[in-house]
């Protein structure tokens, strides 16, 4: 749906893309806060996630394993998480899971998936969750984005892109601006070739993996 057959790139290759600019991001921001190039670069991830979250949704045979194995990976998560960052929210693999679950449930009730949508965001807003609403109106944008579309598709598609970052920023303040390097997250995916590429299921290892390296990391240095 989202490839144009013509790119340079699997999902595999778009997966290991988005997990290199999430550790930058991350490396970002529990050792170099000062420094905004981490973050910057790490805006570009989310938006890709999305767009894996949406094709794998669209491709999975089991549904409730897919759900399940996010479900249990940000349990994994939640500890190391809170610790790293010094927060108290629930990690972005909740994000992912609430999203996971609007986007098939709008797929198949579609007269109903207006509501479904509303339901997520709802969610989100209420729940204190990485990305938040923001997270899961980028994912429902991911799911009906399709590059080939015809011109006023497309740009209907980059108007409410548009919207959706300009009112984050408005709604949460210049602290949350760096977001807006997010916008050109899609461009990237028009390197996509529409081809699954490796399997990769230790995958689902990486983002829990990732934050207990960093957590020991920061424990070291803090010594």
């Amino acid at each position: 749906m989202f490839a144009l057959g013509r790119g340079v790139m699997d999902q595999f290759q778009f997966k290991l893309f988005a997990a290199l600019l999430m550790v930058i991001d991350h490396v970002g921001y529990v050792f170099f806060p000062g420094e905004p190039i981490w973050r910057i670069l790490g805006r570009l991830s989310f938006p890709l996630f999305a767009w894996l979250l949406v094709k794998g949704e669209r491709h999975t045979r089991n549904i409730v394993r897919y759900l399940s194995r996010l479900l249990v990976m940000a349990v994994i998560t939640q500890p190391f998480y809170m610790a790293l960052f010094e927060v108290a929210q629930l990690n972005v693999l909740v994000t992912l899971a609430i999203g996971l679950s609007v986007i098939r449930l709008a797929r198949k009730y579609p007269a109903h998936r207006i509501l479904i949508g509303a339901a997520g965001v709802a969610i989100a807003l209420v729940v204190p969750m990485d990305a938040g609403a923001y997270g899961i109106c980028v994912i429902l944008l991911m799911g009906i984005w399709q590059p080939s579309a015809p011109l006023r598709q497309t740009l209907i598609w980059w108007v409410l892109w548009l919207v959706l970052h300009g009112a984050y920023v408005l709604t949460l303040g210049p602290s949350v601006r760096v977001q807006l390097w997010a916008l050109v997250t899609p461009l990237l995916l028009y390197g996509a070739n529409g081809k699954q590429g490796a399997k990769g299921r230790w995958f689902y290892w990486f983002y829990p993996g990732h934050l207990i390296l960093l957590w020991v990391i920061k424990a070291l240095v803090n010594r």
